[in-house]
């Protein structure tokens, strides 16, 4: 695991953080505060934060988002409960709502900026 300092990390919690609150704006309080959020959620931003960095794009990442949940158990459900393990973004990145395509260019925007203030280069 990454130090909560590292660059990286720091790219994971500012994408997560920006996605947080684009989904309050939505209506979506469910979401953590980096700081609080569980270990798979903080490791899964990790690796979109890894992917990003290989050059992934809004699609790229939720395929690699999405190949990760399938991956540990994940499957569609109308509501994300991580208990039951659904989730109703487990579908093809053309197939998400708008609004939800939205996260995965906020993610990535996010990353790419931070990354770069950061002097991180792929």
């Amino acid at each position: 695991m990454l130090t909560p300092r590292s660059p990286i990390a720091l790219c994971a919690g500012a994408a997560h953080e920006a996605n947080r609150l684009y989904c309050q704006m939505l209506g979506d309080f469910s979401q953590p505060a980096w700081e609080t959020a569980p270990v798979w959620q903080r490791e899964s931003a990790i690796e979109g934060v890894l992917g990003v960095l290989r050059g992934n794009s809004p699609a790229d990442s939720h395929a690699s988002w999405l190949k990760h949940k399938e991956a540990t158990g994940w499957k569609y459900g109308p509501v994300k409960d991580p208990e039951k393990k659904e989730h109703p973004c487990m579908v093809p990145y053309e197939q998400l709502p708008p609004e939800q395509k939205v996260k995965d260019l906020i993610f990535v925007g996010v990353v790419r900026a931070v990354a770069d203030a950061l002097g991180l280069h792929p």
